[in-house]
């Protein structure tokens, strides 16, 4: 099949106009200027970017990963795919021991057939000062032994595990996480800047949703912020839904990490995509109103109700960059950073890599997702 398009971002590059060829499910070249052949289809007046890559979602279109029902799992995913996220890292908050290993190896079957990405460990090794969204009562030190049977459980779907490195036992617990091939990330955390630098030094290289239930920055304390900042080894979050950051402190992180070391993330709930109300997230019940997800009773956010293309949509619109700049931009921010701080297969339109695209209007609006090959949402 072979695609046209007045742009198409490779992940690299900007092409105007520009070609894609794809074969059995992978890009086989991309190109700019015009092909000899006549086209399969010219998608026209559009752009063209690499699938999204979501490395931190809960749930969507009424349903929770933490279900770890296999229907369940299959409706979220097809919700976020219809939104252009084509790669999906399943995300659960903390959980008893018991239920967490449930959860773990029910999603590890979702892994191996494909159907999501990965698993990501948001708890239950966190601080219950910075709690979020999350049962404090359910939050404990990280246990040796209960760590190796997670890992056990997932057999390698666990992609990265987020942890407080102020907790006891938190450094040997990265070194482990580190050692079995997982991401450590270091989030819902009130670490002190030091404490921080150590977790890097042994091996933490993601900041989970910066800024979010994370020890704020004092003129005498930098805390966590500062050390993932300016750390070049850390990749950092930002959910980039207008709730969770100001698009002032978007604008300053993208400069402040450079055009490699930020990802978008949705941290998306099961009520992404549904209509205000109440929902479940682990065993906390959320209220949803005027799309903002709050702990039910209290002013503390809950996730979102973004998707990955709206992400993009505000990235591009409030990076303070000419369009092409923010374009190029944003597609590394939700697509190519992501996938490469979590070692997933590469991204991008580039030879070799999957299918994976999605079509954009003059707005930024989906109207075309293309995963493997395969049209999802047809143009």
């Amino acid at each position: 099949m072979l695609l046209t398009a007045e742009t198409v971002l490779t992940g690299r590059e900007l092409l105007r106009p520009g070609w894609i060829e794809i074969s059995n499910g992978l890009v086989d070249a991309v190109g700019d200027g015009t092909r000899a052949r006549s086209p399969d289809r010219d998608l026209g007046a559009v752009t063209v970017v690499p699938g999204f890559v979501d490395v931190h979602v809960h749930g969507g279109g009424g349903t929770n990963f933490s279900a770890a029902v296999r229907s369940d799992t299959a409706t979220a995913v097809d919700f976020h795919r219809r939104h252009g996220t084509t790669t999906l890292i399943a995300s659960l908050v903390t959980a008893a021991p018991d239920d967490l290993l449930h959860q773990v190896t029910e999603l590890a079957a979702d892994v191996s057939e494909g159907l999501i990405h990965g698993i990501h460990l948001e708890g239950p090794w966190l601080s219950t000062l910075r709690c979020g969204a999350h049962e404090p009562a359910l939050m404990r030190d990280p246990d040796p032994a209960e760590i190796n049977r997670v890992l056990a459980a997932a057999a390698g779907a666990v992609r990265m595990i987020t942890i407080a490195p102020e907790r006891d036992g938190a450094l040997a617990a990265i070194d482990r996480i580190v050692d079995a091939g997982v991401v450590a990330a270091v989030g819902h955390t009130e670490a002190t800047y030091e404490q921080t630098r150590a977790a890097i030094a042994a091996g933490a290289t993601v900041g989970t949703h910066l800024f979010n239930a994370m020890r704020p920055i004092n003129t005498r304390e930098p805390g966590p912020v500062i050390a993932l900042l300016e750390d070049p080894r850390v990749t950092v979050e930002l959910i980039t839904d207008g709730v969770h950051v100001d698009p002032a402190l978007y604008r300053h992180v993208s400069r402040s990490a450079g055009p490699d070391r930020v990802s978008l993330i949705t941290d998306a709930i099961s009520a992404a995509g549904m209509t205000d109300g109440t929902y479940r997230l682990g065993p906390l019940d959320v209220d949803v109103l005027d799309g903002v997800a709050r702990v039910a009773g209290t002013q503390i956010i809950a996730g979102s109700t973004a998707t990955m293309d709206h992400q993009f949509r505000f990235a591009v619109q409030n990076s303070g960059l000419p369009r092409d700049e923010a374009l190029l931009a944003g597609v590394r921010q939700a697509s190519i950073n992501p996938a490469r701080a979590l070692g997933l297969p590469a991204q991008g339109l580039v030879p070799g890599a999957g299918a994976d695209l999605v079509v954009l209007d003059a707005d930024l609006a989906v109207t075309g997702v293309l995963h493997r090959g395969a049209w999802v949402v047809a143009v």
